[in-house]
C-alpha cells in the first residue's frame, strides 16, 4: 500500500518569522511564496506543519 502524501504550499512570506519558524519552513523545502512541495504523511512532517500552520496550505495529494 502506498504511503499517503501531503501537498504543502507556502501562502505567506517568511519575512518577520522567528528564526525557528523560518528554519522549519525551509526544512520543509519551501523557499518562496506559492511554492508547492510534496511530503509523506508522517508524524515528523505533521509536527513541522503544526509549528507554522498560519503559513501553509495543506491538502491531500491524489
Amino acid at each position: 500500500m502506498a504511503q499517503k502524501k501531503l501537498k504543502l504550499t507556502l501562502v505567506r512570506s517568511i519575512i518577520g518569522l522567528s528564526p525557528k519558524q523560518e528554519a522549519t519552513v525551509k526544512a520543509l523545502g519551501l523557499r518562496r511564496m506559492h511554492q508547492t512541495v510534496s511530503h509523506d504523511d508522517t508524524a515528523t512532517i505533521r509536527g513541522m506543519i503544526a509549528k507554522v500552520p498560519h503559513m501553509l496550505k495543506v491538502s491531500d495529494e491524489a
